[in-house]
């Protein structure tokens, strides 16, 4: 961890995005909070969503109690460069799973699956009509 008082780029700050390393954005300040992801309230994934950005709106729009504001000075590693902190922040999508252009297995599967019993229903019909006595 760094020293109190360190000066932190933010790309340096962004890249720690991760459970097992976690750095944010709050007021200012760089907090590690990689040692409490398991303990937050709110779960890992609300700490690793404010990752990458300032996320001083975010602390401040939940509404943390006193207990959680003296909390955070633990986890205090340094001050953020305000110079390096962009303006406007690029929008990332999230991933989204690859298309499939080629449909050809499910819509097979969705004519078999009315073909095959209109086949039985052709062919019971057939039986009885053939093998009836006349």
């Amino acid at each position: 961890m760094a020293s109190d008082g360190k000066l932190h780029a933010f790309e340096e700050v962004a890249k720690h995005n991760k459970t097992k390393d976690c750095w944010l954005i709050i007021n200012g300040k760089v907090y590690d909070v990689t040692p409490f992801m398991d303990d937050h309230p709110g779960g890992d994934e609300v700490l690793l969503s404010a990752t990458g950005k300032d996320a001083t709106n975010d602390f401040e729009d939940v509404g943390h109690s006193d207990s959680a504001r003296d909390m955070m000075d633990k986890y205090y590693i340094g001050d953020i460069d305000m110079s390096t902190v962009p303006l406007k922040r690029a929008y990332i999508p999230p991933e989204q799973a690859a298309y499939n252009q080629d449909k050809t297995p499910e819509f097979i599967i969705k004519i078999l699956q009315f073909l095959v019993p209109m086949l039985i229903l052709g062919l019971a019909f057939a039986v009885r009509h053939y093998t009836k006595e006349k």
